[in-house]
């Protein structure tokens, strides 16, 4: 049966704040003596603690703040999440035309941007915080999405050379990672192989699915215990997003919400269970599909 305490896809008891961290500057502060290598989305509880961190790599042609309401999620339950604006996506406009400055298709330097970003945590993140607010290090996960996704994968695979970090990650998540649309179709670095069980990660992973989405089946196939895939039907690849992205086709914002809730909870339970410890949650959504705020189309656990 699951805990009375079960509410991970509910709003968490903590008040979570939402920083912007430029190069040069804090919009909290006059300055930074550290000032981060990218900016940053920095979402924490507002409550004095010790707590987990979560970094969290944007998707392809997004920018951090599209996540802003499923990172408040996240943080709400008493987590630090820092978003770094990994690539950089320059919008020109000529009168009703925006056109944009887009990264290719190489996620090399989003992910030389992950490891500097990555190193710069353990000096220059605890000062960007809110007071007596401080980041447990010791408790660390990757997570990005879609193309986003794929880059945590690739950093923690090691698929880039030079790109070891100096913190260890303890788990990994992907948010329907995308590397490519087919098999040989992937871009550089691949990650796919399509050899089941061939990831060698030595950590827990989370992979979110969309009914609608591409990788995220291959991705979970190569991934080895503990690994959880849970996909949620009917719901769109950038459905947990705040904005919607041009031509995207996705439905509207209001419809989105229970995708967010969704991949907020989640996130939420699978790192309480590898990062606190603690599995009830988790376990009671695998055992009980209709705990989650959508439909499941699939709910795989390798343990």
């Amino acid at each position: 049966a699951a805990p009375a305490d079960t509410k991970v896809f509910c709003t968490g008891k903590y008040t979570a704040v939402t920083a912007k961290i430029e190069l040069e500057r804090c919009t909290t502060k006059p300055s930074l003596s550290n000032p981060p290598p990218k900016p940053l989305l920095l979402v924490s509880p507002s409550e004095a603690g010790d707590y987990p961190v979560l970094v969290f790599l944007h998707g392809y042609l997004s920018y951090n703040t599209f996540y802003s309401q499923l990172l408040k999620h996240i943080a709400s339950h008493g987590f630090i999440v820092v978003a770094p604006q990994i690539s950089l996506l320059i919008t020109v406009g000529i009168g009703a035309i925006s056109l944009y400055s887009l990264a290719g298709p190489d996620a090399t330097a989003e992910i030389q941007s992950t490891v500097a970003e990555t190193n710069w945590l353990p000096d220059g993140l605890d000062d960007s915080l809110p007071p007596d607010v401080h980041p447990n290090l010791s408790r660390l996960a990757l997570s990005g999405h879609s193309r986003g996704g794929k880059a945590a994968f690739s950093l923690l695979l090691k698929k880039v050379p030079k790109s070891a970090t100096s913190l260890k990650f303890s788990a990994l998540i992907g948010v329907d990672p995308v590397d490519g649309m087919d098999k040989g179709k992937q871009t550089p670095p691949p990650v796919l192989s399509y050899i089941p069980r061939s990831f060698d990660l030595h950590m827990p992973v989370l992979v979110i699915g969309s009914g609608l989405g591409v990788n995220h089946e291959d991705f979970f196939s190569e991934c080895r215990k503990p690994a959880c895939h849970l996909v949620a039907r009917d719901f769109g690849h950038v459905d947990m997003l705040m904005m919607i992205l041009r031509g995207s086709g996705q439905r509207p914002v209001i419809s989105r919400e229970p995708m967010r809730r969704f991949v907020g909870g989640i996130i939420v339970a699978f790192l309480r269970a590898y990062l606190e410890g603690n599995s009830s949650d988790l376990m009671a959504i695998r055992d009980r599909h209709e705990l989650a705020p959508l439909e499941l189309q699939e709910v795989e656990f390798l343990l």
